[in-house]
């Protein structure tokens, strides 16, 4: 059976390739290697006393997301499995391009700052982790005692 070309394997590749598309996936690509799509592209900002993170996670939901801290380092992990169960009311699947998977990234923030120093916020695709400078406390220096005698 011969679907119109519309339904083809390159539906949207083909719409990529008009040159200003083109352009955006050829800096994603440049930047961040062949898997662009599934990296967690973050900003950090650093304030006075601390460190704001940005993190996009489109399409997440709060409760697939993860954050923990284990030995100084910070780990965000996100997970989405696309329910196959389900079946499309419109007809039957012919192309899925949602992702689908796991990613990870983690960021050292120092083994004095501990998780309740750590605050974080959801919305909008965008987590947003607040961390705290702190410096280790300083172990005092070896001080000599004079002898008398």
């Amino acid at each position: 059976m011969l679907l119109p070309s519309v339904f083809g394997e390159n539906l949207l590749d083909d719409w990529l390739d008009f040159p200003r598309m083109r352009d955006f996936e050829d800096v994603d690509r440049k930047l961040y290697g062949k898997h662009a799509a599934y990296v967690m592209k973050t900003d950090v900002h650093e304030h006075d006393d601390g460190y704001e993170l940005d993190i996009d996670l489109p399409g997440f939901k709060k409760d697939e997301i993860k954050v923990s801290l284990e030995n100084g380092y910070l780990s965000v992990s996100a997970a989405k499995g696309l329910d196959n169960d389900k079946k499309d009311k419109k007809g039957k699947i012919i192309r899925r391009e949602r992702y689908s998977g796991s990613m990870q990234r983690s960021f050292y923030v120092g083994d004095v700052v501990t998780e309740e120093d750590i605050k974080a916020k959801f919305e909008d695709g965008v987590l947003r982790l607040s961390i705290p400078k702190k410096e280790a406390e300083k172990i005092p220096q070896k001080k000599m005692i004079s002898i008398d005698g």
